[in-house]
């Protein structure tokens, strides 16, 4: 469909990355990852057609249509939201207007005649088209996007202009959804949405007709959404199957394999070196040492890459504080007739980590700022523990830091007992390097200050940490860094974020804001999830109108669904087939595992190398696929 050759591109005197060479196939899901500033953007701009290549060639299929997501920076106006969304069908509203002619003009004419034949059969082709491309259901495709991108049925009807930023991106997005090019090119497109509007674009996604590059930050939007992962780094583009957590797992695995390689090479020339140089003045030796000396000078030295710099950041534990670090009483909250919540009880006690999750308005952030003592109760009772220090991190927490002090001297006047190397490296973590650490607070973007408020935070955190979104803003290194220090953190945490497999891997407890209440569930999210199952997944928002067919399956229903006769015995026979071909493939792997226990050169043990990796991606497709062929034909066994 589009192919790279060659392809190389500079951003100024930097080069990004060269000799890329990459076939994007019609049904591709890949997922492009690596540091920030080695041209994932750059590449996905490239493949969009809005950049040019320094080296190589870019071929693309004719009739072929790109669609591309930037990060921000979109701005919509003059149409109201659901009309801005409909404007991608111009080309279906020209067909029907032609049809409404034909119709029309098919009224006035003869039935017999030859121009009535003509009409109707250019009626009739215009319908076929029509249908073919759901025309008679644009509506409601809008209407189902809209409702799961988080757009209340109340918002539909306002003019895009009225909306943040972030809603705005949301419409760009919605309309790029609907528009269904060839290639889907998003550039972190999950940046602006909450958990629900992100579950719902992960399950579009699956279904998505054609391929997709995405770039991500977030590891479990790229696990369940990509079965490629694509990697810039050390200006060179590697290419691994799987989602993320496979890509990190083939990528210890090639690391491995490498050095592996390359002590086995090491090991061979240091024996080489060693008999020449023993040998060389000795006539009765020439014949040996000349061979020798010719096969050392065949060798392809292979060159072990720079080790990627991962940087472990550890800050001071706080004072305990009592073991019950904060309560709610029977707690509400309004503003003015704006009802939040009411009847709110809880107990958070010490090293709780608790998410607050719900649809963006439902009132998380609401919900901290009570906690932080900032915005008073409409009634109830909010009791602070016993020696509970509150550090709060709000989404502008930028707006608090003093614009005219420099970053490193900020953190040198908080923390005078760190050393220079320790605060850099941890404003290193937070992607401020080099000289980026001497700027002014006042000269940051709104991003980046709230990176450096959170590194801040990091530097002497209080024992009761609140953060609204700490993870908005940051690449998968410092969020890992985050992640970390927060794991290790001994006192308890209140957050929301959007990130699915950050609050997995820190959350202890959910609380779910909504419908005016706050629901509280034991576990980390995928244990909410898993609870809330057994009822179909209702994923219109309050106050939107109910879309059809919008809601998911039920398990049961497709697990008692009866096959046909013939489909069932396919299956049978498809198991058989996987069977062999699985057996097949692990002969293959067990062949190749053998040949790289024996060097022969650089060159052969990549060559088997790639092709060991190849086998296991097929092996592990093959068993997934014969799981699920056993389990029907299982299911359906009289």
């Amino acid at each position: 469909m589009i192919q790279l050759s060659g392809a190389g591109k500079r951003f100024g005197h930097k080069l990004l990355f060269e000799n890329l060479n990459w076939l994007i196939t019609s049904k591709d899901r890949a997922g492009l990852v690596g540091a920030n500033g080695t041209g994932k953007t750059t590449l996905l701009k490239v493949l969009a057609g809005m950049e040019s290549l320094d080296y190589g060639s870019l071929n693309a299929t004719r009739g072929m249509s790109a669609g591309y997501l930037p990060q921000d920076g979109l701005s919509l106006s003059g149409r109201t939201v659901f009309a801005e969304c409909m404007s991608v069908f111009a080309g279906l509203h020209k067909m029907e207007r032609e049809m409404e002619e034909l119709t029309h003009k098919m009224g006035e004419l003869d039935p017999t005649s030859i121009e009535y034949a003509q009409v109707a059969d250019r009626f009739h082709q215009l319908d076929s088209e029509f249908r073919t491309r759901d025309g008679y259901a644009i509506e409601a495709q809008v209407g189902s996007v809209l409702a799961g991108l988080g757009f209340p049925h109340a918002d539909w009807h306002r003019r895009t202009e009225e909306f943040s930023g972030g809603w705005q991106m949301r419409i760009a997005l919605a309309k790029l959804l609907l528009e269904k090019p060839n290639l889907l090119l998003l550039d972190e497109p999950t940046n602006h949405l909450d958990l629900e509007a992100r579950n719902w674009l992960e399950q579009y996604l699956t279904g998505y007709p054609f391929a997709y590059v995405l770039i991500s930050h977030d590891r479990y939007f790229l696990d369940v959404t990509v079965n490629k992962t694509v990697e810039i780094w050390n200006k060179g583009v590697h290419f691994y199957s799987g989602n993320y957590e496979k890509y990190l797992a083939q990528k210890q695995e090639r690391s491995d394999q490498l050095e592996a390689a390359y002590r086995n090479q090491r090991e061979r020339i240091e024996q080489l070196e060693a008999f020449i140089n023993r040998f060389r003045y000795q006539a009765t030796k020439a014949k040996q040492v000349q061979s020798r000396i010719k096969e050392l000078d065949k060798i392809e030295r292979i060159e072990l890459p720079a080790e990627e710099r991962t940087i472990h950041f550890s800050f001071p534990q706080p004072k305990p504080s009592g073991r019950i670090v904060a309560e709610f009483q029977n707690v509400a909250k309004s503003y003015g007739d704006k009802f939040v919540f009411g009847e709110v009880n809880f107990i958070i006690e010490r090293g709780d980590r608790i998410a607050l999750v719900g649809v963006n308005g439902a009132g998380k952030s609401t919900l901290i700022k009570l906690l932080t003592g900032s915005e008073p109760l409409s009634s109830g009772e909010y009791r602070l523990g016993h020696n509970a220090q509150v550090d709060y991190f709000a989404q502008d927490q930028y707006k608090e830091l003093d614009p005219n002090v420099r970053m490193l001297d900020d953190l040198q006047n908080m923390a005078p007992r760190s050393t220079n190397t320790e605060l850099r490296s941890l404003l290193g973590c937070f992607l401020f390097s080099e000289d980026d650490v001497f700027k002014r607070i006042g000269v940051l973007s709104g991003g980046e200050r709230n990176r450096y408020a959170l590194a801040r935070m990091l530097l002497e955190p209080s024992n009761f940490l609140l953060l609204d979104e700490p993870t908005n803003h940051l690449d998968m290194r410092a969020k890992d860094v985050l992640l970390e220090s927060l794991e290790k953190f001994t006192g308890t945490v209140v957050f929301v974020s959007h990130d699915r497999y950050f609050i997995d891997r820190l959350a202890t407890r959910v609380f779910e804001v909504g419908n005016g209440e706050v629901n509280i569930f034991p576990g980390n999210y995928e244990d909410y999830i898993w609870r809330k199952e057994g009822k179909a997944i209702d994923l219109t928002l309050p106050g939107s109108a109910p879309i059809a067919n919008h809601q998911a399956p039920s398990v049961t229903a497709s697990n008692t669904k009866r096959l046909n006769p013939i489909k069932l015995q396919q299956m049978r026979e498809r198991c058989g087939e996987l069977e062999e071909e699985i057996a097949s493939v692990e002969a293959e792997i067990a062949a190749c595992e053998e040949d790289l226990a024996s060097f022969v050169s650089a060159e052969e043990t990549m060559r088997v190398s790639t092709l060991l990796e190849r086998r296991r991606a097929d092996l592990s497709g093959l068993i997934a696929e014969w799981e699920q062929v056993t389990q029907v034909v299982e299911s359906h066994q009289t």
